[in-house]
């Protein structure tokens, strides 16, 4: 069992950590609002930026997804990290030394995963130039990249044989069982494994930080699929990483370029366009676009330009929109995708089409203007009901007067038809949302639901009165001095736990970096959302007798609760927080 991390260890981390800084990495602060920092959350599509940072507190909260916590949970939830991984995250980044301690579990699988795809990349690279290769070398000369380009991606080759990859890690010292879980082998019907990728022209997917996650492989010859992406696994989720990012991130260009494939990619960085990432050959996610978002404010899609290159840059661009990003979309004329553009035009064109590219909603009205005939009435008024459709959903006036203007000079009708047409249908819109928002506040489940965390309060009364109880014992624990609360009582087992997390500790100070060990994020959240709120507490002992008043009356309404001045005990024991000094 892995021995938790002491008081002044977490407390120096915190401290060299600080919370602005970590979070700016990821969230461009711009706003300020009194002491606090604004931004859009990087946990959920927004545009009104209501994710906020307390330097003073050292906590985050948003607004909206009620996610809250400190440097160590935002570092837990945003890198999809450990307790311990999170610390030992931070720890390098203020090059402090990790303590003695046995090593996690997780963690250690984590690390062995991270290492097998590191090894296995370079048994890939290895094959590349090996006899063996020599099919993915000519397909890489006929696709014009270079070796240079080869070696910046780290590009390799699965030979055609069924255990190849899996002799030469056995022969690392890698179990079948690790090559499993890295998703580089399959189970046969009988028995044994076969390795997953076969003949193909291997892509390493790097991480932003450096680290093999996955692998893209392009087949060589014919067969299905085409390309194929590692599997989920405990470090590789093909919905949270683009392909280049890692390379991408350190562009100077002041946009990232959104392409389909992987050989798109690598030849826009070879022409000079360093700044190019592909979405893994998937549609582009929220999760994808909110990972853009933390590295630039303007994308530029150059999908493929067929059908279904133009439905999915229709999806991107409304998934993108929602973050507040500026969106231009390239038009590849003459070119199926942007690697036959280069080679057909050159670096000099693509860079033009680039400074020429239209915005999204330009874009957008086109894309629905192609599907009609203008000079056919019938078309023409289908055209300018899905055109109105498409500025309705502009959020400003004068930017839907603009292009309602647009659309009446392209089909010849009256200004004012176009506009009334979009008045309308925005009206619409608006109703629609307001009856699905009053359906949603009629739902049992929403009525009783807190916004931090999803929690739902059976005894709303009860748990305001709980909820002071927690916020006056974070801020002045003095206050509790001779004062004897019965957890038992709590209606809320969140909030119980919460109290019996704090009081564990006995008048000392909280650590909230400290409580991201003991809590899980869901009530790390839900406390940073309690102690966000004002924290005077001048009058302090007459509002914690109403509290306890307010307690007593009400009682616990679940009789069968666990007893929670049992877990405090039992969360004193596990941090040590009753021992001489307070600490390990």
């Amino acid at each position: 069992m892995t021995v938790p991390f002491s008081e002044v260890f977490l407390q120096e981390l915190a401290e060299r950590n600080d919370i602005v800084d970590v979070v700016g990495g990821y969230v461009r602060l711009t706003k300020r609002s009194g002491a606090n920092l604004f931004g859009l959350c990087p946990f959920h599509s927004e545009k009104t930026p209501s994710f906020s940072v307390s330097p003073d507190k050292q906590i985050y909260h948003c607004f909206g997804c009620g996610k809250g916590g400190s440097v160590i949970s935002f570092i837990m939830e945003i890198e999809n990290l450990s307790f311990p991984d999170a610390v030992a995250f931070l720890a390098r980044r203020a090059g402090m030394p990790l303590p003695e301690q046995e090593d996690n579990g997780e963690s250690r699988r984590r690390e062995r995963l991270l290492a097998l795809n590191r090894d296995a990349a370079r048994f890939f690279h290895e094959q590349l130039r090996a006899p063996g290769g020599q099919a993915a070398r000519d397909y890489l000369a006929r696709r014009q990249l270079s070796g240079r380009t080869v070696t910046r991606f780290g590009l390799g080759f699965a030979p055609d044989s069924w255990d190849s990859l899996t002799r030469a890690m056995k022969a690392g010292g890698y179990s079948e069982r690790e090559l499993f879980d890295a998703g580089l082998v399959r189970r046969g019907k009988s028995s044994g494994v076969y390795d997953t990728f076969r003949n193909r022209l291997m892509f390493p997917v790097i991480d932003v930080r450096g680290h093999v996650i996955g692998f893209s492989g392009r087949i060589l010859g014919d067969g299905e699929p085409k390309y194929m992406n590692s599997p989920e696994t405990a470090v590789f989720s093909k919905s949270h990483n683009l392909f280049a990012l890692n390379l991408a991130k350190k562009s100077k260009s002041g946009y990232l370029i959104l392409v389909e494939g992987n050989v798109d990619v690598a030849s826009l960085h070879q022409a000079g366009f360093d700044c190019a990432v592909a979405s893994l050959g998937t549609s582009l996610t929220p999760e994808q676009a909110r990972l853009l978002s933390r590295y630039t404010s303007e994308i530029v899609i150059a999908y493929d330009n067929d059908g279904a290159g133009q439905k999915a840059a229709q999806r991107a661009i409304g998934i993108l929109e929602k973050l507040d990003l500026r969106v231009r979309v390239l038009a590849l004329e003459g070119a199926k995708d942007p690697d036959e553009y280069l080679k057909t035009f050159g670096a000099d064109a693509f860079r033009n089409l680039l400074d020429r590219s239209e915005n999204h909603i330009e874009y957008r009205l086109k894309t629905v203007q192609n599907q009609y005939d203008l000079t056919v009435d019938e078309q023409k008024v289908a055209f300018l009901k899905e055109a109105a459709g498409v500025i309705a959903q502009l959020p400003g006036e004068v930017e839907r007067e603009v292009y309602a203007m647009r659309v009446a000079s392209t089909t010849g009708v009256p200004e004012q038809v176009v506009q009334d047409e979009v008045a309308r249908q925005r009206k619409q819109r608006l109703r629609r949302a307001q009856r699905e928002e009053t359906r949603a506040q009629l739902r049992p489940a929403y009525k009783a639901q807190k916004a931090a965390g999803g929690v739902r309060y059976e005894n709303p009364r009860s748990a305001a009165a709980e909820e002071g109880i927690i916020r006056l014992l974070y801020y002045d624990p003095g206050l509790f001095s001779g004062r004897e609360i019965d957890a038992a009582r709590f209606s809320s087992p969140e909030l119980g736990r919460l109290y019996a997390a704090l009081a564990a500790r006995k008048g000392g100070p909280v650590n909230l970096a400290a409580l991201s060990e003991a809590l899980t994020p869901a009530e790390i959240s839900l406390l940073t959302s309690i102690i966000e709120r004002s924290s005077d507490v001048s009058n302090g002992e007459k509002e914690l007798d109403d509290y306890i008043r307010i307690l007593r009356t009400e009682g616990c309404l679940n009789r069968g609760a666990p007893d929670l001045l049992a877990l405090a005990n039992q969360l004193k024991e596990q941090k040590g927080y009753g021992g001489k000094d307070g600490h390990e």
